[in-house]
C-alpha cells in the first residue's frame, strides 16, 4: 500500500519527499526535475509505541511504515503524452491514495510552470489530465459492454448504467470519487477498472514559514475549493520542515516548532494522514526481545492480522490474545493486566481495533 505525491512541476514535491523519508531526492528550481519516481518507506510517529517501550524495556522497537513514491511533476495535456504525462499517469495509477501538493506560497525565486500562484487553477490542471485519461478508460470499456448489452446480458446493462454515469460525471468535470454510484456497483464494475480519479485524496497546501501554523489567503481558497469533495487539507511549510528535519538533536527540533507555534512537525501529521487515507491501522507486539507496530487494513481479521508476521500463523491460527492498549497502559505489564483479568480471548471472527496488543496461538 503506498500514496503517491503529485502535482504540477516545481511546487515542492521532491523536498516534501525528502522531508518525509530522508531519502534525499534530487529538487532543484526548474521543472521536471523528478523523472523516475523515488519511493521512500517512512516510519509511522505513533506515542502509543514510545509508551509501549517505556512499560515494556525491549531490546528493539520497530514502528509501522508507509511507503511514499514521489513521481513526476504534470502538465497540461499530460493525458495525450505531453511533458512526462504517460510516464506519470502510469506511475500514479500503481498507487493507492493521492498526496496532492499545492503551491500556495509567493516567491519570485522559485519559478512557477505557469507563471503566477494560483492554487485553484494548479488544482484543476491536474483534476482535468486524471479526468481525461479516466475518460478514456471508460469509453474502452464501454465500446466492450455496449457490444454485450445489446445482445441482452442483463449483467452488460447494469454495467453499461453505471459507466455511462461515470462518463457524464467526468465530461463535467466531476472526479470518480464523487460521483454517487451504490457500494456494489462500485465494487464490481469502478474498483476493477483502477480509476486514477478514485483514489482518495489529501490536499497539501505548501506555505511558506509565516503561515505554517495558521494558514494564509491562498490556503483558505482550497479548504473553499474542496469542502465537497471529503478531503482532508493540511497545512505544510515544506521549505522549514526541511531544515528541521537537518537539525541534530530533538531538543533543536522542538525549540523551532514552539518558535513557529507548532506543537509536532507538519510532515508527523501528513505521515498519519497518509496511513489513514490508505485505510491502514496498527496492531502491536509486546515482548522483551521487541515492541512493534504491525500494519493491517481497517477490517482485518485476527487470522488476516497473525499472517502479517507470517502466512504459518494464520494457516494454524487458533487463538488470538487480546490486550487493549488503555489497559495496557492502566495496569502497566502484561502480567498485571492478566490478573486483572483484561485479557480476551478472541476466534477467528474477531475484527482487530486499532491499538489492540496481541498475542497469537497457532499450530501448523
Amino acid at each position: 500500500m503506498k500514496a503517491g505525491i503529485v502535482g504540477l512541476p516545481n511546487v515542492g514535491k521532491s523536498t516534501l519527499f525528502n522531508c518525509l523519508s530522508n531519502a534525499k531526492a534530487q529538487s532543484a528550481n526548474f521543472p521536471f526535475c523528478t523523472i523516475e519516481p523515488n519511493i521512500g518507506v517512512v516510519n509511522v510517529p505513533d506515542n502509543r509505541l514510545l509508551k509501549l517501550e517505556e512499560l515494556v524495556n525491549p531490546e528493539k522497537v520497530i514502528p509501522a511504515t508507509v511507503e511514499i513514491v514521489d513521481i513526476a511533476g504534470l502538465v497540461k495535456g499530460a493525458s495525450k503524452g505531453e511533458g512526462l504525462g504517460n510516464q506519470f499517469l502510469g506511475n500514479i495509477r500503481e498507487t493507492d491514495a493521492i498526496l496532492h501538493v499545492l503551491r500556495c506560497f509567493d516567491n519570485d525565486n522559485v519559478v512557477h510552470v505557469d507563471g503566477s500562484v494560483d492554487p485553484i487553477r494548479d488544482k484543476e490542471t491536474i483534476d482535468i489530465e486524471l479526468q481525461l485519461k479516466d475518460l478514456e478508460t471508460t469509453e474502452k470499456k464501454l465500446d466492450k459492454v455496449k457490444r454485450a448489452a445489446r445482445t441482452g446480458n442483463k449483467e452488460a446493462q447494469k454495467e453499461e448504467a453505471v459507466l455511462l454515469k461515470i462518463k457524464e460525471g467526468l465530461e463535467q468535470g466531476i472526479s470518480v470519487r464523487a460521483i454517487t454510484i451504490a457500494e456494489d456497483d462500485r465494487e464490481e464494475f469502478v474498483r476493477p477498472l483502477q480509476y486514477i480519479t478514485d483514489k482518495p485524496v489529501m490536499y497539501i497546501c505548501n506555505v511558506d514559514e509565516d503561515a505554517a501554523a495558521a494558514g494564509n489567503v491562498y490556503v483558505d481558497k482550497v479548504k473553499e475549493a474542496v469542502a465537497s469533495e471529503d478531503a482532508e487539507v493540511i497545512i505544510l511549510a515544506v521549505g522549514t520542515e526541511a531544515d528541521i528535519t537537518e537539525l541534530e538533536t530533538f531538543e533543536e527540533r522542538q525549540m523551532f516548532l514552539e518558535d513557529l507555534g507548532l506543537e509536532e512537525p507538519g510532515s508527523a501529521k501528513l505521515i498519519r494522514g497518509a496511513y489513514k487515507l490508505l485505510n491502514l491501522q496498527t496492531y502491536f507486539t509486546a515482548g522483551e526481545k521487541e515492541v512493534r507496530a504491525w500494519t493491517i487494513p481497517v477490517g482485518a481479521t485476527a487470522p488476516q492480522a497473525a499472517g502479517v508476521i507470517h502466512t504459518d500463523f494464520e494457516k494454524g491460527f487458533i487463538r488470538a490474545e487480546v490486550i487493549k492498549y488503555s489497559d495496557y497502559v492502566q495496569y502497566g505489564s502484561e502480567a498485571k493486566v492478566k490478573e486483572a483479568g483484561k485479557i480476551g480471548v478472541e476466534g477467528k471472527e474477531y475484527i482487530v481495533q486499532d491499538g489492540d496488543v496481541m498475542h497469537f496461538r497457532f499450530n501448523v
